[in-house]
């Protein structure tokens, strides 16, 4: 098992586990971004974020995506975008190898938190961040505004 800074060509790959992700959330259709985004807004000249690969005999069975913010609490922070490990790639460890890159990784940038989040009903997910030692925060509701959103605030200001 190999972990390791994804590089421009592993993008097709994982894009495909990004689909996985969204087949096993339940919004195939949702997915907008294709390997050609990737690479403009992971490998330019202002990345807007970093992505590890896990590798098993050369295959990329998993990844993690993640990018800086900033907590007006607290000052830099983490966060993880998406750790999505394979389905036939799930209990082997790798999941742990790719969390351990991030935590790692978020050290060596100083930051003082790394957060994600995690769907209510992934009880797998929930349970697995929780014995690593992750805080699963049930009082907190995610808040957006997708691009629909955006524009008709816009359109009302």
């Amino acid at each position: 098992m190999v972990i390791r800074h994804a590089r421009p060509e592993d993008m097709e790959r994982v894009q495909e586990l990004i689909r996985e992700l969204a087949e096993f959330e339940k919004e195939p259709d949702a997915v907008e971004i294709n390997a050609e985004h990737l690479v403009k807004h992971g490998f330019g000249d202002t990345p807007l974020f970093h992505c590890f690969v896990g590798e098993v005999d050369g295959y990329i069975g998993g990844m993690a995506l993640v990018y800086p913010r900033y907590s007006t609490w607290k000052g830099p922070v983490l966060h993880l975008e998406d750790l999505i490990v394979t389905k036939k790639m799930r209990g082997s460890g790798l999941g742990t190898a790719l969390l351990e890159a991030v935590v790692q990784y978020g050290h060596d940038l100083g930051v003082k938190r790394i957060s994600w989040e995690v769907l209510d009903w992934n009880e797998p997910a929930i349970s697995f961040y929780e014995r690593k030692g992750a805080r699963v925060m049930r009082d907190w509701d995610v808040v957006q505004l997708d691009e629909s959103g955006i524009k008709n605030f816009i359109e009302n200001i």
